[in-house]
């Protein structure tokens, strides 16, 4: 399963209708939890979400509505004696802050939390990468990429008489000989493009915005506020909604997920207005408690395919 499940979308301060930041991202047997705010443990509860769920925990800076929920969150991975190590990403220069938040208030200790902070731009662990955004204080977005592979087609392995062991030597070895005759991988198997998802909270525009956004399935991205307080925007790093959808037209993004909006607009649907001025794919205005699914793979043509992962093969 891959999907999206917001716990809360408010900026700066929670509302009646909308809680402090959380974002659980389910990618397979991975559960990405982005921006904990305050109020996450309760959000998770009504959400379905436990907190044997968690793998990762990604803080994209220490402002408090992206990490008050810290200790609520991590303590209740103790107290359900959560089995696996939860890996945590936060910006380095503030890691005085994340061992406050990780030991607020006393608690037996059965949370195995192994910190792994950002120092730059670049890999941090897995399929995941942080890049450095522009906000008042250190700040990152992160980006999560998986390979291009490729599926196996069972009829085809099945004609040409393959199966078993033989299978794993095909895809090692990238071609069989089977009775006098050589069968290739891309015989028997077709293009399986690697998904990509970005969340970027709270910065100004610049380059790393749109190095994180280029060519994702998902980007989750910050429309705190709209063009006609642009101005503040820019004074306080943040984005407007046109801004957000921008990027997402600009950076080729299938699904566009705003959030994190800011109290003073009541109306969901200005943002939508805005966004649709620039940016015309699939377009969500996140609400709390909404799943939203990670679109299906992209379909890519064998010539493309041969073009994208040999530079000597002509897409013509």
């Amino acid at each position: 399963m891959r999907e999206l499940v917001v716990l809360g979308t408010a900026s700066q301060v929670p509302t009646r209708h909308r809680n402090h930041n959380g974002y659980l991202l389910r990618w397979d047997s991975e559960g990405i939890l982005f921006d904990p705010g305050e109020g996450t443990q309760r959000q998770m509860l009504r959400a379905g979400v436990a907190a044997s769920d968690v793998t990762r925990i990604c803080v994209t800076h220490f402002h408090g509505d992206h990490s008050l929920g810290l200790p609520g969150v991590i303590q209740r991975i103790s107290l359900d004696r959560v089995p696996h190590p939860v890996v945590a990403h936060f910006p380095a220069g503030g890691a005085h802050f994340f061992a406050r938040l990780r030991h607020a208030t006393s608690f037996y200790d059965h949370a195995d939390i192994r910190e792994v902070p950002v120092t730059g731009d670049g890999p941090i662990g897995g399929q995941l990468e942080a890049r450095r955004l522009y906000h008042s204080v250190e700040t990152y977005g992160y980006r999560l990429t998986e390979p291009d592979g490729r599926r196996m087609l069972p009829e085809r392995l099945a004609a040409h008489g393959i199966g078993g062991p033989r299978v794993g030597e095909l895809i090692e070895r990238g071609h069989l000989d089977v009775d006098g005759h050589r069968v290739g991988l891309d015989e028997v198997s077709a293009p399986r493009p690697g998904q990509k998802f970005a969340f970027v909270m709270d910065t100004g525009l610049c380059d790393n915005v749109f190095a994180l956004a280029e060519g994702v399935d998902m980007l989750v991205i910050e429309a705190t506020f709209l063009s006609e307080d642009a101005t503040m925007a820019a004074q306080v790093g943040h984005l407007t909604a046109a801004q957000a959808a921008r990027v997402a037209k600009e950076s080729g993004v299938r699904r566009l997920v705003l959030t994190h909006f800011s109290q003073r607009y009541d109306d969901p649907a200005r943002f939508v207005a805005e966004a649709r001025e620039h940016y015309d794919g699939d377009l969500v205005v996140a609400e709390d408690l909404m799943r939203v699914p990670v679109p299906q793979r992209r379909q890519i043509a064998s010539a493309e395919w041969r073009s994208r992962s040999d530079p000597r093969v002509s897409g013509t």
